[in-house]
């Protein structure tokens, strides 16, 4: 049995001595009625302190705490509504107190790959304006009893199924990242069932829809390996020390590894950099890359079944482009999908979904008119900036709104609805919660 969740369990037990004397050199050396906090010595101290005692926490998950927007020239409470709950997700509503009441409804699904539905804070506070937006907030897995069952890629799929059914039939659904593949899967099967539920559009960022364009490091990593290395040596059961004592997960500790061994380089210096601003006592620059890495250093578990067969069927055997991806012993037929809109947008920089594999969805639904389809390659950005940062507010977000608006019109200028359909059943815990 894999031990790394125990060793890593026991490291931070170890290092709770140390974090409590660096907190305490740190007060002592920080507070102003120390002469010496005044001086370069006294911070370089307070400084040194600092790093170590955050290299040694324990990150827990951020909070949206969108506090208030700006919407329409004024300033609006929003609040988090809980709308929708599963084991493993919850699906959160930003209710808007005043300001325009129809807007398109977004549905943002965001990524199950070790970083909290936080990570797109910034995407969710950019559309806050112009839609009534919605959120995955995925659970983390070491949390969830092992009472509370499996959690695999067909259960993602059947959740987006779902969520898309109680919001449907005039929602919209992003996919960032990850997602983009079980999203594409969720409404192929809707469109298959001639579902009244199925979104008007998807918008697609960055996901691995088809690996074998641009094959990045991660691609070849995994091609390289094949799916035994993985089970062997990144999966390990919950300590006792967590509700979720005995699951098998792929924890978030050794995916956070790999996201920071590929940018060793910058995490070093940004680092020093931190170090060097807290020294010089410029607290406004510390401060903006402390809140970057409180939300990119907190991370989750996955649960093995889900991460294993991601791997397996995304990255290894690459079923979805071949037409060999199965929901629930059905094939995914991306050539069903007619009605939903279809844009993806890609990063030139990105070195996690290479250039190309967003846009093969278009190759994959030949089916659909080319008014309903749209294709972004957003210049100088990386992985990151494909759905956050100045170039997504200014560049990416505009285009994905005026996508939306546009798919709007269509519809609602169509002749006539189709009639109402009963829709098909999917599974009887989820229908009933949804």
């Amino acid at each position: 049995m894999n031990l790394a969740y125990y060793w890593y369990e026991a490291a931070y037990a170890f290092a709770r001595p140390a974090r409590t004397v660096t907190n305490a050199t740190r007060y002592a050396f920080s507070v102003p009625v120390n002469p010496l906090s005044h001086t370069t010595y006294g911070r370089t101290v307070s400084a040194a302190c600092e790093l170590f005692e955050r290299s040694t926490r324990r990150y827990a998950k951020p909070a949206f705490d969108f506090g208030e927007v700006e919407i329409e020239g004024r300033r609006v409470a929003i609040r988090e509504r809980e709308v929708w709950t599963a084991p493993f997700c919850r699906l959160i509503r930003f209710e808007r107190q005043g300001g325009p009441r129809q807007q398109p409804k977004l549905l943002i699904v965001a990524p199950m790959s070790g970083h909290y539905a936080t990570l797109l804070r910034g995407t969710a506070e950019r559309f806050l304006a112009t839609h009534d937006v919605y959120i995955t907030d995925w659970v983390d897995a070491s949390t969830v009893p092992l009472s509370e069952g499996r959690f695999d890629l067909d259960d993602y799929i059947d959740y987006v199924i779902a969520m898309l059914r109680l919001l449907g039939p005039d929602v919209h659904v992003m996919g960032v990242c990850q997602p983009a593949v079980p999203v594409i899967a969720a409404v192929a099967r809707m469109e298959a069932m001639d579902d009244p539920a199925a979104p008007r559009s998807m918008t697609l960022m960055g996901g691995p829809i088809d690996t074998r364009e641009s094959p990045t490091e991660v691609n070849r990593l995994a091609q390289e390996r094949g799916i035994a290395w993985f089970r062997r040596n990144c999966i390990t059961r919950v300590p006792f020390t967590r509700p979720g004592f005995m699951r098998d997960v792929y924890p978030g500790f050794l995916q956070l590894s790999g996201f920071m061994a590929m940018n060793l380089d910058r995490h070093l210096i940004a680092h020093h950099d931190m170090f060097q601003h807290l020294v010089a006592g410029d607290g406004d620059s510390a401060e903006k890359q402390r809140a970057f890495y409180d939300e990119y250093l907190a991370v989750m578990d996955l649960t093995a079944e889900f991460y294993l067969q991601t791997v397996e069927n995304v990255f290894v055997e690459q079923l979805l482009p071949r037409g060999g991806l199965q929901h629930r012993g059905e094939r995914v037929d991306l050539s069903a999908i007619r009605r939903t809109a279809l844009m993806t947008v890609e990063g030139e920089r990105d070195d996690i979904s290479g250039v190309g594999q967003t846009k093969a969805a278009h190759r994959l639904c030949p089916h659909l008119p080319d008014d309903l389809r749209e294709h972004h390659l957003q210049l100088g950005v990386g992985h990151y900036g494909v759905f956050n940062g100045r170039r997504f507010v200014t560049e990416i977000a505009p285009r994905i709104a005026a996508f939306i608006e546009r798919v709007d019109a269509i519809r609602d200028g169509e002749a006539g609805e189709r009639p109402a359909q009963r829709r098909p059943a999917l599974r009887p815990a989820l229908e009933a919660v949804a």
